[in-house]
């Protein structure tokens, strides 16, 4: 896979845990004797995300951009990825998540006078894909003299994780809202979990100041 298909260590490994999983459930029911990615290595993962997301001011020029934007999806686009940390399959599905005034606010203007049917639309009038979120998000960059390489939805996804560690938001608060299954997934995101201003020592020091 990151040979022929050029994927990341992260998406390899995942992918190959399927793969892993399945074999095992066949074990288990006794359909197979042994697994055979039993004694597959998987490639190491970086301790860091390699994906970068926007920064604080990145992300504004982009909401900024979306809540210009002539077309209210664009706005609905971005604080859904940014704001929920939705990821794109997500967002133009159906799903159940709390809902903040703001990006209420924002739903409600992509909807319009509409009783039914998806929330993002394309320039066509249908259901946005992830394809047509990039381009949509690519434009707003540009307008919102964001530059990046290349901006993908995953981009405010991350966004939105690495903003709630910055700002002191508890590790397994995020790791249920970005509802990642391991707590060592969401860590990778932590930009700043090296910096010792953040040490747990001084809360605890602070905590206990009365009997010290």
């Amino acid at each position: 896979m990151q040979e022929i298909r050029r994927f990341k260590p992260s998406t390899a490994s995942r992918r190959f845990s399927v793969a892993a999983g399945f074999y095992n459930t066949c074990v288990i029911d006794g359909l197979l004797e042994h697994s055979p990615a039993e004694h597959v290595r998987r490639p190491a993962v970086p301790a860091e995300s390699p994906t970068l997301g926007f920064t604080h001011l990145q992300f504004e020029a982009l909401l900024t951009a979306g809540r210009q934007s002539t077309d209210p999806c664009d706005f609905a686009l971005a604080a859904m990825l940014g704001l929920l940390g939705l990821r794109i399959f997500e967002a133009t599905k159906v799903v159940l998540i709390p809902l903040p005034p703001a990006v209420g606010r924002a739903i409600d203007r992509a909807i319009g006078a509409r009783t039914g049917g998806p929330i993002l639309l394309n320039s066509r009038g249908t259901r946005m894909d992830r394809h047509a979120a990039t381009r949509r998000l690519r434009c707003l960059a540009d307008i919102g003299g964001v530059q990046v390489a290349r901006a993908h939805p995953h981009m405010l996804c991350h966004t939105s994780v690495t903003t709630m560690l910055d700002d002191g938001v508890d590790l397994r608060d995020v790791q249920i809202a970005a509802r990642h299954a391991d707590p060592r997934t969401t860590m990778r995101y932590d930009r700043a979990r090296k910096n010792l201003d953040r040490h747990p020592n001084y809360i605890l020091a602070a905590y206990m100041a009365s009997g010290t």
